[in-house]
């Protein structure tokens, strides 16, 4: 028993004996194709821009963010700076040119003698700067004694709580060979009457 469509391809077969059914699907499946090239395929580009501009947002706040963090890490900083520069000015340096001078004849005096040494000479000298509120009292002072006291001397000197500044050490020998003399250029600051 052969019928008309014996000898065609099972899909022409298929689509003869359906095509009823096979025309609303081949419609819906023409408008699905035009929807989404129309309609979906837009939108979804749409959501991708929207997505990329918040993830650039939100790595630009993020910089903002840390910008902003590190200003104000830079002027806390300035701040304390500034606290704590003008805690050295009153706390550390000496107020005025009598209290360096007294730093140094007598503070250094008493180091000389407590570490053992002989002193020999001093001289003062007040430098000042036109650029700076700080005046320099420089001193030159000679000593004379055992390498174990000027080792002694130039610790005690460097740990302690006063603001003295060692600008140059030189020690030579006296002629006989036996006692070390060590001449220092020290320095101190105090602030500038303005």
């Amino acid at each position: 028993m052969r019928g008309p469509l014996h000898g065609m391809p099972l899909v022409r077969r298929v689509l003869h004996e359906h095509r009823r059914a096979m025309l609303p699907l081949v419609v819906a499946l023409v408008f699905n194709v035009l929807a989404y090239a129309f309609i979906v395929y837009p939108l979804s580009r749409q959501v991708s821009d929207v997505a990329g501009r918040d993830e650039r947002a939100a790595r630009e706040l993020a910089d903002a963010r840390t910008e902003h963090a590190q200003a104000s890490g830079t002027l806390t900083g300035k701040d304390r700076a500034a606290t704590e520069l003008t805690t050295f000015y009153r706390s550390v340096l000496p107020s005025d040119v009598s209290s360096a001078r007294r730093l140094v004849y007598l503070r250094l005096h008493q180091l000389a003698r407590d570490s053992g040494l002989r002193y020999s000479r001093m001289a003062n000298e007040i430098v000042e700067e036109r650029t700076s509120t700080l005046t320099r009292l420089k001193t030159e002072m000679e000593l004379a004694g055992a390498y174990a006291s000027m080792r002694s001397f130039i610790h005690q000197l460097e740990t302690s709580p006063e603001f003295v500044v060692i600008d140059n050490v030189e020690l030579t020998e006296d002629d006989q060979g036996g006692e070390l003399k060590v001449k220092l250029d020290l320095s101190t600051y105090f602030r500038t009457a303005s």
